[in-house]
């Protein structure tokens, strides 16, 4: 436990390091005792270094820190309640629902009427179509979890209402002008920049529900990793937890995807990644451990997209794929083991 205690004040320290790291790199090079001074509110040397920092590169780093935590923490639930090592956040639809919302006003309205679209068009309403998609196919999802009693059952409806709203994405690009489909493929790669302060708020709201709601499951998920015989053996309601993490994963993901578009690889990786550090499968110290983890990937990912000294941005679901990815797959190889 003391070990693990460690682990988790060293995850910490790294984290705002690499917050720091991430708030000095951008197209303006700022010192670093400036963006210490921003921070710190003292007096600056240019007031426009003050303002890059705390309307820009701040919101920009609190959101990574959010995706990432709230990514991780969703796939650390989905693969301890389906028990499987390939369940992610996104396994049940929410980011095809949010597809799907998304595709229905940019590639939608290119199709039933331009005029329309251009007069609705706005990123309040991408943000408002996406979560209004997520929350269907939730909707949908927590509908069937009271009729299906097999959770494998429940994951498999889950990739249907994912194929699903794919089918009618696909059927609306194939109807789609150039234009839109290129503005959809932009979403689509996601980002995390320019959110401002009140959508960073709304962004914190759900991720404390989501948080919230799914420290309420952590000693049925302990003993769900034994299997679910044993679970209701120990007296845990297996519905409730189903429901309480459904929910949790569909707050944070949902939230996520509307606000910085579907993020990849994160969700599936971060627990691996955390559990090759943290030996014990409790989730105590699992959930800040993966949240802490989530959030320093997310940084350094950012970091790394933002192409230091270059005014170019790479897009934030390449470079988290291309760096974790051969990270996961050589730690798995070597430990050859997959927890489940």
């Amino acid at each position: 436990m003391q070990k693990n205690t460690i682990f988790l004040l060293l995850g910490v320290l790294i984290l705002l390091l690499f917050m720091i790291l991430n708030i000095s790199l951008g197209s303006v090079n700022i010192p670093l005792k400036e963006i210490m001074a921003s921070l710190l509110d003292a007096d600056v040397e240019k007031e426009t270094w003050r303002y890059i920092i705390l309307e820009y590169r701040l919101p920009k780093a609190i959101t990574a820190i959010l995706v990432g935590s709230g990514l991780a923490l969703s796939g650390l639930l989905m693969q301890t309640l389906f028990r499987n090592p390939l369940a992610g956040p996104y396994v049940l639809g929410l980011s095809s629902g949010a597809s799907l919302g998304v595709a229905m006003v940019i590639l939608g309205g290119s199709i039933f009427g331009g005029v329309i679209s251009s007069f609705f068009f706005s990123k309040w309403t991408l943000v408002i179509a996406a979560s209004l998609g997520s929350i269907l196919v939730l909707l949908a999802v927590l509908a069937t979890s009271f009729r299906v009693k097999d959770t494998m059952t429940l994951l498999i409806i889950g990739l249907m209402f994912a194929s699903l709203t794919s089918a009618v994405v696909s059927i609306l690009s194939y109807f789609s002008p150039a234009e839109s489909l290129q503005q959809y493929v932009f979403w689509s790669f996601g980002s995390l920049g320019n959110l401002s302060w009140q959508e960073v708020l709304i962004l914190l709201i759900f991720w404390c529900l989501g948080i919230l709601i799914s420290i309420f499951c952590i000693k049925n998920l302990n003993s769900l990793l034994l299997g679910e015989k044993y679970a209701v053996s120990l007296g845990a309601n297996l519905k409730k937890t189903r429901l309480l993490v459904i929910l949790a994963t569909g707050l944070l993901a949902g939230s996520i995807t509307a606000f910085a578009g579907p993020i990849a690889f994160i969700g599936l990786a971060v627990p691996h990644l955390t559990r090759q550090i943290i030996t014990k499968n409790n989730h105590l110290i699992l959930f800040p451990a993966v949240a802490i983890g989530g959030a320093i990937l997310m940084l350094i990912c950012d970091s790394i997209a933002q192409l230091p000294g270059s005014n170019t941005t790479l897009p934030i679901n390449a470079i988290t794929s291309l760096i974790g990815a051969p990270v996961v797959i050589w730690l798995l190889v070597r430990k050859k083991k997959l927890y489940f």
